[in-house]
């Protein structure tokens, strides 16, 4: 497996991201090896759940493995959705869907500071599992600004001007919250040495 970084997630815009950072590796997503995999998020935090999806990926494939769990937070409504960005407007609400909600729950409101919260887990066989968070300030847009990204990327604005629905992931990987967490990771270089060797 030398040379791979599995990555226990399906959402193929969280794989895209981790390529866009991860140059050079093969970055292959949990599915790829464990079509079945699963696991329920039942902390109540992004590291918590973060945790339990690596560590059950990796005692799964007795392999590292990156987890992520991420999520949008808004000032005015009190850090909704937070851990429950996926799924805001239903247990399989469709990222348009989720945005549709958030507009609905915004109309008219002044405040729409907001940021996005990144914490990666990595489990190493044999080691206590470590994390590494990101956050990406902004703000939420009245109306969704292009196509690119996934998610909630279409209505925020950063604090630099950035719409983060108008940039590839190759610009996102430069500036994201999920960048922020991997390359803190990627700078710990003797953990990342045995994630890439092992």
């Amino acid at each position: 497996m030398t040379g791979k970084i599995v990555i226990a997630t399906g959402n193929a815009g969280k794989i895209n991201d981790f390529k866009a950072v991860f140059k050079g590796y093969e970055v292959v997503g949990i599915k790829t090896l464990i079509p079945d995999f699963e696991v329920d998020e039942t902390a109540d935090t992004f590291s918590g759940n973060a945790v339990l999806k690596s560590e059950a990926a990796s005692q799964a494939l007795g392999l590292p493995v990156i987890s992520d769990d991420s999520g949008l937070s808004v000032d005015a409504l009190d850090g909704a959705p937070g851990i429950y960005s996926a799924r805001y407007a239903g247990e399989y609400a469709t990222d348009a869907e989720n945005n549709e909600k958030l507009l609905k729950e915004m109309a008219g409101e002044a405040d729409r500071k907001a940021h996005f919260t990144c914490v990666i887990a990595l489990s190493i066989p044999g080691e206590e599992t470590r994390t590494y968070t990101g956050v990406l300030k902004g703000e939420i847009l009245e109306e969704p600004h292009g196509t690119e990204g996934f998610g909630y990327d279409p209505l925020f604005l950063t604090d630099e001007g950035v719409h983060l629905g108008m940039i590839n992931s190759e610009e996102k990987g430069e500036i994201s919250h999920r960048s922020k967490a991997l390359k803190q990771l990627m700078n710990d270089e003797e953990v990342f040495e045995k994630l890439t060797s092992y």
